[in-house]
């Protein structure tokens, strides 16, 4: 027999790729158990396939964090709430917010399901706050005050009025601009403005995600003065909901 073999059948080698194969095929079940975690899958295509079905995920981890204990796979908690519908019946197609597509949680909206509770700096006090609860903080000599400024839509129509601002006071600098936007049957109500999509000029703000009638839609706050984790996924998607849904047209092709 030649060198490695252990049988006229069977060789070291041969040996080695059987225990290779054993080896990927552990780890593929390995890695598919562990993304059942987060619900995997979780839109079943209407197959009759479970969420929860084989191979079902090993006893559930707890992860300490400074707001509270997080199991996972957390069953009780369900799924974030999405409204789509698939554009074809067959299996894995596309699917398509249902209803008001700003709103809808899916495409340039979705959004992760974050702890509703603010961020804190070291001493337990939020970390973002606005400029009148932060008395401390302005807005540089050098540069605009957008304060009292009126805020302009991707449709040229005015959204509202720039009343505040609010500013990270472990990074040193500001996060949301606070607009006060007209209601329809009457009043006004303060909304945020994440500062990534501003443009702000010497006589007003830009905003090209939205439009100005949009403004009123933008998710509000539990407290004026504080935001929370949770909060600001929602504000964040939906002015990333408008870059695609703000505008029909804005979700056709090119060219």
């Amino acid at each position: 027999m030649e060198f490695g073999a252990i049988t006229g059948y069977v060789d070291l080698a041969q040996i080695l790729l059987y225990v290779f194969w054993l080896f990927f095929a552990g780890l593929i079940y390995y890695l598919i158990r562990e993304s059942h975690r987060e619900g995997y899958p979780m839109d079943t295509d209407g197959l009759g396939i479970k969420p929860w079905a084989w191979p079902v995920p090993s006893t559930p981890k707890v992860f300490k964090t400074v707001h509270g204990d997080v199991t996972v796979p957390d069953r009780a908690k369900g799924e974030p709430a999405y409204r789509a519908a698939a554009t074809y019946a067959s299996p894995g197609s596309p699917i398509e917010p249902a209803g008001d597509a700003m709103q809808a949680g899916v495409g340039a909206g979705a959004y992760s399901q974050r702890a509703d509770v603010p961020d804190t700096l070291v001493d337990g006090h939020p970390k973002i706050v606005p400029l009148r609860v932060a008395k401390a903080y302005g807005v540089s000599g050098k540069d605009p005050d957008p304060r009292g400024l009126p805020v302009i839509g991707g449709d040229g129509q005015r959204g509202g009025t720039v009343r505040d601002l609010w500013i990270d006071q472990a990074e040193m600098m500001f996060r949301y601009l606070e607009v006060e936007t007209p209601l329809a049957g009457g009043g006004s109500k303060r909304v945020l403005l994440p500062m990534p999509f501003a443009k702000v000029r010497r006589t007003q703000v830009e905003v090209n995600s939205i439009f100005g009638k949009h403004f009123a839609g933008v998710p509000g706050l539990k407290n004026p003065d504080q935001i929370t984790f949770m909060e600001e996924e929602r504000i964040v998607a939906y002015y990333g909901a408008g870059t695609l849904y703000a505008d029909p047209k804005r979700g056709e092709p090119w060219l």
